[in-house]
């Protein structure tokens, strides 16, 4: 399932459009991944991928942190990438699909 209006560039395929929908799916959106880096520590860091500003990069070891090792490997096995492979281009791939879905600069909960 695709996320509505979500349009991806050249950084993202549509294998890592499909990972970054299921985690929205999985953490409940934006708000839940907003949520679960704030728990880490890495609020700033999410709040800039809403705000209409520059996007604050996260790193592959950050992304360990929000989602864990085990879901990281896990999804890495299902598309068949190395975790750390997998780790640096959802690094690229969620700040560009939250900024897309906050264009305004808010989350919109449906």
């Amino acid at each position: 399932m695709r996320v509505p209006g979500l349009m991806w560039d050249e950084l993202a395929s549509e294998e890592m459009a499909s990972i970054v929908t299921g985690l929205l799916a999985k953490y409940g959106g934006v708000k839940g991944i907003v949520t679960r880096m704030e728990q880490q520590g890495l609020g700033a860091i999410a709040r800039s991928w809403i705000s209409t500003g520059a996007n604050q990069p996260i790193s592959a070891e950050q992304l360990h942190r929000v989602f864990g090792t085990g879901a990281i490997r896990a999804l890495a096995a299902k598309v068949g990438m190395q975790p750390r492979d997998l780790a640096r281009k959802l690094s690229q791939a969620l700040p560009a699909a939250i900024d897309r879905l906050t264009p305004a600069g808010v989350i919109v909960v449906p």
